[in-house]
This record gives C-alpha cells, sequence and structure tokens, in this order.
C-alpha cells in the first residue's frame, strides 16, 4: 500500500495502521496472530549473533540514496541518557545522511518479505532478505525512527489493538524531540537525514559495545557509498570517545578493458581517542566473469555476470581488537577466516547466519573456479608494475602458502599454485634495466654469502649482466631473502647446483677483478663449502694467485696446487714477504712461487679455517726465511748462478737480521758451492779462499791442499754482485765465507816430505814475512799435523 502525494507523514502513518492492521476500525485482521509469529521467528533466529543487527543497518546504509554533495557516512552514538523515556539506561543512535525515507521506504519496513531492494541486485544493492531493519529487535525492544518528517517506533511486544508486533509503527508524539536528538548530536552539526534510536536491552549493552568497539575498517572496503563509521560513546555527557573509520582516498584507477577488470588503490584509516591514528592501503582488484548456465539460481535469476574483488593489503591490516581477521566477504564480513593473505568478495549467498558462504551452491562453486584466474591477473599485473624491484618481493606474499583453514577452499589454493607455477611471473635478477620474469621451475635461489659477494664486486665496477647464463635464471637478489623461504618453498624454486658457482666465480672474472679483501672473501666462500665443490669443476678454475718468475700475477686452479710438485707459498711474517717473492725469481728450480704482497698481507686478518683450507687442498706452505732457504739449497742442482745466488742470499738476509746464527749455519753447512774450475761441488770437507788476491797463492802457487780436501772457491764469491735487487760490493761476500764457511786462506803448512815448490828457489821478502806469521800464530790454525814446521822444512830451503 502507498500514500498519496496529498497525505502527510503522519497521515501515511496513520492509513497504515488503520487499513493494514485494523487499527481503529473495531475488528481484527485475520493474518495478525501469523503476521506476528513470523517476524519474531525471523527476528530471533534467522542470525545466530548479535553481530549481525550491525550488519544489517551497515548494508540497508549502502544501499540508501544520497544527495551528490554528501560523502556517505553512518554514525553510531551510544549514550546513557535515557532520551525515549523507556527506562533504557544505555541507547544507541544511528545518524545517515542518505535522502531520507520515503513514504514506499516506510511502507516496505513495516512488512515482511517486501523490500524495495527484491529483485533489484544488477542496481548494486547488497541487502538481500528484506528484513534487515527487524534485526534490531535483537537488541531494542522500542527501536525509532526519525527520517524526512517522520518519527516513529516499534515494539517487539504485540500492539494492544491488533495483537501484531514489530512491524506496527506508532507515532512519537514528544519524547524524544528532534530537538533532544540534536542536543545528543551536536549543535554545531547538521543534524543528518535519517536518526535511528535504539533504546537498548539490559542484557545486550555490553555485546553492543563490544561489537561497535571492534567493528573492524575493512568493513568499507568492498561498499561503494560509505566512506566513513564512526562511533561516538558519551556516557556522562562530559566526556566522549570517539573512534572513526574511514577510506581516506581512492586512487590509481585503471581500466583493463582486455580482461574485463579494474584495478585502484585504496587507503583505510582508523581513529580512537587517546591512540594514534592507524593506515592501511589496499591493491583493488576488481574482474567480471560471465555467468555459466550450470551455476545459476533462482536467487540471482537477473545476474548475468560475477563481480569478484580481490584486496591485497599493503603493510599491517587493521584489526582494532579483532584476533582473526575475515578474508570472505559478500559486501560485508563473513565470519570466515582463510588464512589467505588477501581478501575475496564477491555476492555470495549466505547461509542465514550470515556467518559462512552455502559451499553446496552451484552460485557459489561457479565464483570460487573464478577466484584463481583473478587473482592470477591481479598478480601477473601487479608484479609486472613498475614498481620498484626491491618492492616487487613483498608482493608475493599474497599467494597462499598456507593451508586453508577451511579445507572446502583447498581447490582455490591449488588452483592459484597451478596458474603461479605456470607462468613467467618470478623475478629474475639481471644487472641491467631490462625486467626478467621466468617460470619458478627455471629460476635459482643463491647462498647468502654469495649474493654478498656479488654485490660487492658489482659495487667495484665487475660485469655480471651475465649471472643468468650460467645454466640457469637466478632469483632477484631481494627476493632471495630468509623471509621469503615459505614463499619460495611455495613456488619450488631450487637451489643452484654446487658446479655453478665455479661457473659464475670464472665467467664472470670475479678473482681478477675484485680487490684484495673480496678475493679472499671468495676463497672463504669456497673453503667453508669445499665438501660442496670438492668433486666440481671448482677444482679445475684459476682460483689461486701467484706471483711467477718475472713477477707477473698469474693464477693456478685447486688441481694444479694439489697434485703438481710445485708449492704456492706465504711468508711466515710480513717483512719477508717481499724479500723472498724478490729472492725467489733466483731460483728457478726451487718450485716455489709466492702469493702476492697484497694478498698475503689481506690473509693475517682472515680465518683459521681458511688458512688451514689453503694448506691442506691447495697445499700451501708457510716460510720462514730458513725454511725456504732449506728448500732452495736442495734444488739448486748444477746451476752455477743460482748457487752464486743462494751464497749472496744468505749474505743479505744474514745482514738484515732476517736468518739467526744457529739457521744460518745450518744453511751454510749444507750449501754447495762453485770451485775454480766451475764445478758445483755439493760434498766437501774444507775451503780456501779463491787465488786472486790469496796469500797462500804466493807463497805455494798452486793449491797443494786438493788431496786434503780443500775446495778452492770460484773467483765469482770474490767479485761484486747483483742479486735480486741487492748489491753486494766486491770482497763482501767472501769475507762472510770466510766466517760462516771457514773459508781458509793458508790453513797450515805441507810436512816436510812434500814438495814446496815456491821455497826451492830464493824467497821473497813478502814469503818470509808469510812464512815467519804462520809460525808465530800455528796455533790457531788446524792441528791436523802438528809435526809441521817451517823450521823442519829449512834443509830444503836455499838463501
Amino acid at each position: 500500500m502507498s500514500s498519496s502525494a496529498a497525505e502527510t507523514p503522519r497521515e501515511h502513518v496513520e492509513s497504515i495502521r488503520r487499513k493494514r492492521y485494523y487499527i481503529g476500525r473495531g475488528e481484527q485482521n485475520p493474518l495478525a496472530e501469523d503476521l506476528h509469529q513470523a517476524t519474531n521467528y525471523l527476528s530471533q533466529e534467522l542470525y545466530s549473533k548479535d553481530v549481525h543487527f550491525l550488519m544489517e543497518l551497515v548494508q540497508n546504509a549502502e544501499d540508501n540514496e544520497y544527495p551528490s554533495e554528501v560523502a556517505p557516512s553512518l554514525e553510531f552514538l551510544i549514550t546513557s541518557k535515557d532520551i525515549t523515556g523507556c527506562g533504557a539506561s544505555s541507547t544507541l543512535l544511528i545518524f545517515n545522511n542518505e535522502r531520507g525515507f520515503s513514504a514506499t521506504n516506510i511502507e516496505s519496513i513495516c512488512r515482511v518479505g517486501k523490500s524495495t531492494k527484491k529483485g533489484n541486485r544488477h542496481r548494486g544493492y547488497i541487502g538481500e532478505k528484506g528484513i534487515g531493519f527487524k534485526s534490531v529487535f535483537l537488541i531494542s525492544s522500542q527501536p525509532h525512527i526519525f527520517s524526512n518528517g517522520y518519527q516513529i517506533k516499534f515494539n517487539e511486544k504485540p500492539c494492544a489493538e491488533c495483537n501484531i508486533g514489530y512491524i506496527v509503527p506508532e507515532w512519537v508524539e514528544s519524547t524524544p524531540s528532534l530537538s533532544d536528538i540534536e542536543t545528543l548530536y551536536g549543535c554545531s552539526k547538521v543534524l543528518p537525514t535519517t536518526t535511528i534510536i535504539l533504546p537498548l536491552k539490559s542484557e545486550k549493552i555490553d555485546a553492543v559495545k563490544t561489537q561497535l568497539s571492534s567493528m573492524h575498517p575493512e568493513m568499507l572496503l568492498f561498499l561503494t557509498k560509505i566512506t566513513k563509521l564512526s562511533v561516538r560513546e558519551n556516557s556522562d555527557l562530559n566526556h566522549t570517545t570517539v573512534s572513526e573509520i574511514s577510506i581516506t582516498s581512492e586512487k590509481n584507477y585503471q581500466a583493463r578493458k582486455n580482461m574485463h577488470a579494474e584495478s585502484y588503490t585504496l587507503h583505510l584509516s582508523a581513529e580512537e581517542t587517546g591512540k594514534e591514528e592507524a593506515e592501511c592501503g589496499y591493491y583493488m582488484w576488481r574482474q567480471k566473469f560471465p555467468v555459466k548456465p550450470e551455476n545459476r539460481v533462482d536467487k540471482r535469476a537477473e545476474i548475468d555476470e560475477w563481480v569478484i574483488t580481490l584486496a591485497f593489503p599493503h603493510g599491517q591490516r587493521l584489526t582494532r581488537g579483532k584476533q582473526l581477521l575475515p578474508s570472505i566477504y559478500a559486501f560485508l564480513p563473513t565470519e570466515m577466516v582463510t588464512s589467505f593473505p588477501f581478501i575475496i568478495q564477491a555476492d555470495f549467498l549466505l547461509a542465514s547466519s550470515r556467518e559462512a558462504i552455502l559451499f553446496d551452491s552451484p552460485w557459489n562453486k561457479g565464483i570460487l573456479e573464478c577466484v584463481p584466474k583473478a587473482f592470477m591477473d591481479a598478480f601477473v599485473t601487479l608484479v609486472k608494475s613498475d614498481a620498484p624491484s626491491m618492492s616487487r618481493p613483498s608482493m608475493f606474499n599474497f599467494l597462499p602458502v598456507d593451508s586453508s583453514q577451511i579445507p572446502l577452499l583447498e581447490p582455490v589454493r591449488s588452483g592459484i599454485k597451478d596458474k603461479v607455477l605456470a607462468e613467467d611471473i618470478v623475478p629474475c635478477e639481471s644487472y641491467a634495466s631490462q625486467k626478467i620474469f621466468c617460470k619458478p621451475s627455471e629460476v635459482a635461489r643463491l647462498k647468502p654469502t654469495f649474493w654478498t659477494i656479488l654485490a660487492k664486486a658489482w659495487g667495484l665496477g665487475v660485469d655480471l649482466k651475465n649471472l643468468s647464463t650460467h645454466g640457469t635464471y637466478i632469483l632477484s637478489s631481494h627476493f632471495d631473502k630468509s623471509i621469503y623461504d615459505s614463499v619460495l618453498n611455495f613456488l619450488d624454486v631450487k637451489n643452484v647446483n654446487h658446479e655453478w658457482y665455479a661457473k659464475c666465480i670464472e665467467g664472470s672474472n670475479l678473482v681478477k677483478e675484485v680487490d684484495e679483501q673480496l678475493y679472499l672473501e671468495i676463497l672463504y666462500f669456497v673453503a667453508v663449502n669445499w665438501q660442496n665443490f670438492s668433486g666440481t669443476n671448482m677444482m679445475s678454475i684459476p682460483l689461486l694467485k701467484y706471483v711467477d718468475r718475472g713477477g707477473v700475477l698469474s693464477f693456478w686452479s685447486i688441481s694444479r696446487a694439489s697434485q703438481c710438485n710445485d708449492r704456492l707459498c706465504i711468508a711466515s711474517e710480513n717483512k719477508y714477504i717481499s724479500w723472498l717473492i724478490s729472492w725467489n725469481r733466483e731460483f728457478l728450480s726451487s718450485n716455489r712461487f709466492f702469493l702476492p704482497p697484497s694478498t698475503q698481507t689481506a690473509l693475517e686478518g682472515c680465518s683459521e679455517k681458511m688458512k688451514s683450507w689453503l694448506q691442506k687442498h691447495a697445499r700451501v706452505e708457510v716460510v720462514s726465511i730458513y725454511s725456504y732457504g732449506s728448500v732452495v739449497v736442495n734444488s739448486l742442482g748444477s746451476d752455477q748462478r743460482a748457487v752464486i745466488a743462494f751464497a749472496h742470499f744468505l749474505y743479505h738476509s744474514f745482514k738484515k737480521d732476517h736468518i739467526g746464527d744457529y739457521y744460518l749455519s745450518e744453511l751454510c753447512s749444507s750449501m754447495p758451492v762453485i770451485d775454480s774450475y766451475g764445478y758445483v761441488v755439493k760434498e766437501r770437507n774444507s775451503i780456501i779462499v779463491p787465488a786472486k788476491g790469496s796469500k797462500w797463492v804466493g807463497l805455494m802457487g798452486t793449491n797443494p791442499w786438493r788431496d786434503h780436501g780443500y775446495i778452492e772457491l770460484s773467483a765469482e764469491y770474490k767479485s761484486a754482485g747483483h742479486f735480486a735487487g741487492n748489491y753486494t760490493s766486491e770482497d763482501q761476500l767472501l769475507e762472510f765465507l770466510k766466517t760462516n764457511l771457514q773459508a781458509s786462506d793458508v790453513p797450515f803448512i805441507l810436512p816436510p816430505d812434500a814438495r814446496f815448490s815456491t821455497v826451492s828457489s830464493s824467497l821473497t821478502v813478502d814469503n818470509v814475512f808469510l812464512l815467519c806469521f804462520l809460525e808465530i800464530h800455528r796455533d790457531k790454525l788446524e792441528p791436523k799435523h802438528p809435526e809441521t814446521s817451517f823450521w823442519l822444512c829449512q834443509s830444503s830451503c836455499m838463501y
């Protein structure tokens, strides 16, 4: 029944009472009892939780019409003032800035199942059962409505005049008045068009306050009109607490016609008195799918397209007291917690409790079958956007890694996984401006320490653009982090095989192009992971630095170092590094090569683990001057220059205090010498100085002690020399050898029966004085022939 255009709001209400409910007619409507029982059942049994009165009110507000100049909002106010005179200790007021109740709306609210929205879902209405307002009877026995001149109330008790409750309107004469409502709302503000007043049942007050205080901000996400919800509590009229949730912005709208989709970003904020404002952004994806014939149902007979909206939260979701966050929406939240990191919104058919969707409904099954496709289209668009590379991995947190808490939703999860695994979606490292995406099965992870090496190498200017040319694509460095382990396990992304590291180190020329510190980090990485690398090509790549005979930086492989006679060496002390490298150029036969000075110096700060690895697997030797000399002395062979050079090496090492007396004596005793004939003599008893410049040659002419094992040194030992950058002046080396090799000039005078050629004729003055000197100092000479005396030989002397 509709009112005529001439009726006032009060006349319209009186008309409904009289014509529909027989009030004032002196008779009873024959359907009065049935109507009362129907409304009582619907209000008490249809909803299982008190929360749904709130949902229905929000839903009704969303379906209302709004003037173009206002931002649609819904405000809740709880007051301790009994403004209705019902004796309630708390009253809930709802303010809505809609256009206001029309006569048709009043007609509908006074009936059951006669919603003005019925059959109009294609126009965006989200209400469904036509009894949304009746749910307020769960918390209030006498709801009041003030709107567009109407000021009416309803009572859950049967009307005395018609025996019907819930739907019989009663005009409100004076309590409350509009001025009472304006005072509570705030005199400085314009009172919204519609006000609903709910004097609360005493047993429902705490439940209502709890539900209002935890009203979830995400409730606004899928509403197209309401942009702000606020709750105020005004208990003593002098103190007011306020909480407000609102959509603060909507931007980045993009229509994607090829996919029948659109995307945009919403920002929700939540604010409470005494707390900082919280905000969360949501990437929204709305996509249309045609309804399949096998999924059609009578309740949605007029709908030809499903509209699925997915919301992807960026940042911490706003909880406002809720422990579990709903993930399935039918415009407003259900009670379904899926564990999916995104929210699914669609025009689902709901159970009467509004807690869950109907899984056995063909309509809902059709929607859920479309969710993986909607997710994948949204996800690909999101990941392949122009977002910075470092922010792209966080988008993969939207993947449903964890199994759903609702087993019936597992097909959605598995459907998403199948699509993701088949898509070129995983960002790869390219070290270039070009973006590379590959299937998860084509991508591999690296060890974290190797990422650190690559980052430092890139910073040093090493070209790493060929990183993915070694047999597999490499996962983006921003993505390859432990915080994404669960996501990467979900995608089944594996680690690179161990061969890859050898290919990368060699192919990217890391060993040759990085600085010393990073080079040692590479060696340490290899050492720590040697158990995995020992059977790979890591054995064969040029990994070890050394200085060759020409002083040029060169490289060996671990295989070369471990299998050949040659050895790599490091000095036992830093002060010997350059000294040994310089001298090593003189001794080709030693088969020893030294790591570069910078490498040896850097090794000082390295762990013992790496040093131990070098010694064990690369057979690197740590050498002192003595141990190096011991190797060289045994390798000299018949190379005359090397033998001479070794004597100079000992001389200068001793002179610079690089070797002590004991170790010098050891090396000198085993050192071969060059004799006067140019031969290398390794076994010797005694040594005499070279003939040139000696005393003995003037006295005796030739070496008369050869048969006694005396070796005459080569004249080279007397000459000046230049070895390993060190200069030795004439006679310096000889003096050193006289002391340390006991090289003698005249060790003793021959026995009487030996031929003494120089005294067969007249002696020179020098000879005489020399012989006298020897006789005087004979106690200091070698006592091998004590019977020998110049005076005993005088019978052979001629003057």
